[in-house]
């Protein structure tokens, strides 16, 4: 059988050529399945920043808020730490650039790196006149301490789930905003909780009790 000519009156087709292949089914279900997954994801995103719980992921962002306060509070404040920039003075000594030790970066790293473990000593806690849910910490911080604590009868000990799920809030919070709240705790900015929980934020963005003492 002789090749089909052409006549140079119509485009040639190459697909129309003996021998010629078309795409391969298993290369447009492979490009179809990635699309797909691309897509699946893309709305499983969007729908889990939808749902986010208000009040676990606000109490996570005030909690670690509170819990970094008090870690640092618990330092030196007269300690320093090198964090070099070394520069020669006009003597010809070497001088090296210190910044106070609570602040640095490399503390509130390191104090990011475990906060969230103190979220199992929250519990979520309602008040009794307001009926408003918050999760608050319900153990003392040191063995001794006796503290300013709400009434145990406010709060609803929900097991280990609940626990798992505001450090989990925690993690994403850190996640999310770690750059933040090392910038803000670094500068010392007044208000803290309201600067990364609502203006940086928004997870407690439109809440009355933004400020509230956990």
């Amino acid at each position: 059988m002789t090749a089909p000519r052409w006549t140079g009156t119509t485009p040639l087709n190459p697909a129309t050529l003996p021998g010629a292949s078309s795409p391969s089914p298993v290369i447009n279900m492979a490009s179809w399945i990635i699309q797909m997954a691309v897509i699946v994801l893309s709305v499983f995103a969007s729908s889990s920043q939808g749902k986010r719980d208000k009040e676990l992921y606000c109490s996570a962002c005030k909690a670690l808020v509170d819990e970094l306060n008090y870690s640092i509070s618990q330092v030196d404040p007269k300690k320093t730490i090198n964090v070099g920039g070394f520069r020669l003075n006009p003597d010809g000594t070497m001088k090296d650039k210190k910044v106070l030790l609570a602040r640095s970066e490399s503390h509130l790293s390191e104090l990011l790196d475990g906060v969230c473990n103190s979220m199992s000593d929250y519990a979520l806690h309602v008040d009794p006149d307001t009926q408003h849910k918050q999760y608050r910490r319900f153990a003392p911080r040191s063995s001794g301490a006796t503290g300013d604590f709400p009434d145990f009868k406010n709060f609803q000990f929900d097991g280990p789930e609940a626990s798992n799920a505001l450090k989990f809030a925690c993690e994403s919070v850190v996640e999310e905003l770690e750059d933040d709240i090392i910038s803000v705790f670094s500068q010392d900015v007044e208000h803290v909780q309201r600067e990364l929980c609502s203006r940086v934020s928004d997870y407690c963005k439109g809440s009355r009790h933004t400020n509230d003492e956990l």
